[in-house]
């Protein structure tokens, strides 16, 4: 499916044409990407015969609006969205997390609230449908989850955040679909998306250390991972689609070293990021 954006309305989130022209080429893709999804579980929610959060349609700011929340604020725009709200999208209070949480847990409780909870199952279910290997689902499942804690370089903190939990190809995957998305492989069924285009022009380039990973990954054994993470994450974005955790359950049981303490109580090098999606509202 193609999935299309009203690019005005999309400009206008961001502040205007003149505050769009101050962003890096990485910054507006991470921001388009981020644009798609919570558009996507709108109209998830709207399919599904629900009211958009707080029943009100989105009122974008201003650029002079953006500019004067610049100095003070509290928040900027690559942190995760647990921690930040939107005009239709208000904080709220989240459920508490058991003593001992799974990864289903984190799904259920904290991606599920924070935004592409719907996206990533659609890349699953169609990595599934096509037959990709298990570890290719998995990375379909997990390759974007992270943006509930930080959305500047995800899919390396992503890779980070699950690596001791995971089958190496599956980190693997999630850590260098960020580069690969901006690079087509018509071999491979993978286009540069239109929508690129269409906001950014025939000239978009992303940045340099996305360029020097892009050509380091495209030379390397497992290239086909990450490369098959951004064909089925492409393709995931239809607002009619049913999809359910149904289907990973038994992958999740054969691939995720789930940690009898509990994530984010294991003591593992990535546990204080399991914990800052458990706790969002703790100050210190």
């Amino acid at each position: 499916m193609t999935f299309e954006i009203d690019r005005r309305a999309f400009i206008a989130s961001l502040g205007g044409a003149a505050a769009v022209a101050g962003l890096s080429h990485e910054a507006r893709a991470d921001a388009l990407e981020d644009y798609a999804i919570r558009k996507l579980d709108d109209d998830v929610a709207m399919a599904q015969g629900q009211n958009a959060p707080g029943g009100q349609p989105e009122k974008f700011p201003t650029a002079a609006e953006i500019e004067a929340r610049i100095d003070g604020s509290m928040n900027r725009r690559g942190v995760g969205n647990l921690f930040t709200g939107t005009a239709n999208r208000p904080i709220m209070r989240l459920e508490p997390m058991p003593k001992k949480p799974t990864l289903m847990d984190f799904f259920n409780l904290r991606f599920k609230q924070a935004g592409a909870y719907n996206h990533v199952l659609q890349s699953a279910t169609r990595a599934m449908k096509t037959g990709m290997t298990e570890e290719v689902i998995f990375g379909c499942l997990l390759h974007d989850v992270v943006q509930s804690l930080i959305k500047v370089d995800h899919g390396w903190w992503g890779a980070q955040m699950f690596e001791p939990y995971v089958p190496e190809k599956t980190s693997f995957g999630v850590r260098y679909h960020q580069a690969l998305r901006f690079y087509a492989d018509e071999a491979n069924g993978y286009e540069y998306p239109d929508l690129y285009r269409r906001t950014f022009g025939v000239d978009y380039k992303p940045e340099p250390y996305i360029e020097d990973t892009y050509k380091m990954i495209r030379k390397h054994k497992w290239y086909i991972e990450p490369r098959m993470v951004t064909v089925n994450d492409l393709y995931a974005f239809d607002p009619n689609a049913v999809v359910t955790m149904d289907p990973f359950v038994d992958i999740i049981g054969r691939h995720f070293k789930q940690p009898k303490e509990g994530l984010g109580f294991d003591n593992s090098p990535v546990a204080h990021m399991w914990r800052s999606i458990a706790f969002p509202d703790h100050p210190l």
